[in-house]
């Protein structure tokens, strides 16, 4: 038993004594009751909020748009959860890329027409990954690392005309009632996103945050728990001295939490 609280403890310990990268995003006031922040700052998508409230939000003139490309890095263990969303004609059309089993989801409507495609590269890893999303004509392309595409095309029947007006986009969350996409998809994301590049737009984004949480410095597997409440680990994967005692830290404030904060049960043990 002994040797059980010790590897846990080396998990706890690798999980939660993560230091956090930098200072938070700086976030400035606007005289609307939100802050206005950079759209290439690290931002820790999973900060807490409304369920499908996006992180941060901007709305531009399609006048002003000269490309219809977006980059960006990822990085996370979380297999689910919304990364970006766009529409135009106030929703009317929109698009929104998320994970779905660790896996990049496009879902688009346009047109009257619903549209998801899922594949390529898994990037729950906990690895960063670069990613761009670009429309070409009457495709929707987006790149993994350079390399690998996943592509969505659309043809409608009859010409569109040409668009006008404002385009939206949103980071960690959508603008639509999310039961118009076909693939449901759990709205917390527990991701960190950095080196954004919109439509090569200086826009500021907004958002009602009082500052943008900062990203993790180190992320390693066992920093991310789905919200079931528990984590089991496997001992038999870790190298035990079975004389030594267990020492378990936790760090963070405390202050505002009322409740159990660690537990601690073998299997088949009360």
């Amino acid at each position: 038993m002994a040797a059980l609280w010790k590897a846990v403890a080396g998990v706890l310990l690798a999980a939660l004594g993560l230091a956090l990268l930098g200072r938070p995003a700086e976030a400035q006031g606007n005289g609307r009751d939100k802050k206005q922040v950079s759209g290439d700052s690290a931002m820790f998508l999973g900060q807490e909020r409304e369920a499908w409230r996006p992180l941060v939000a901007t709305t531009v003139n399609l006048s002003d748009i000269n490309s219809i490309k977006s980059s960006f890095q990822l990085q996370t263990f979380d297999p689910e959860g919304v990364i970006f969303y766009g529409d135009t004609k106030g929703g009317a059309d929109w698009f929104v890329l998320s994970l779905k089993d660790g896996v990049p989801l496009m879902q688009i409507y346009r047109a009257g027409i619903y549209v998801s495609v899922a594949g390529g590269t898994k990037l729950s890893d906990g690895k960063w990954h670069t990613l761009e999303v670009s429309n070409q004509g009457d495709f929707v392309i987006l790149e993994m690392d350079g390399s690998d595409k996943l592509v969505v095309g659309m043809h409608p029947a009859e010409p569109e005309k040409v668009l006008a007006g404002e385009l939206r986009l949103a980071l960690g969350g959508v603008l639509i009632n999310p039961e118009l996409m076909v693939v449901p998809v759990g709205p917390r994301f527990d991701a960190c996103l950095r080196q954004g590049s919109w439509l090569n737009l200086s826009t500021p984004w907004e958002t009602d945050a009082e500052e943008l949480w900062p990203c993790y410095q180190r992320l390693e597997p066992g920093s991310y728990f789905s919200g079931a409440g528990f984590a089991i680990f496997n001992i038999s994967v870790f190298h035990i001295d079975a004389h030594r005692g267990m020492k378990v830290e936790l760090f963070g404030d405390f202050s505002k939490m009322d409740g159990t904060i660690l537990s601690i049960k073998a299997p088949g043990q009360e």
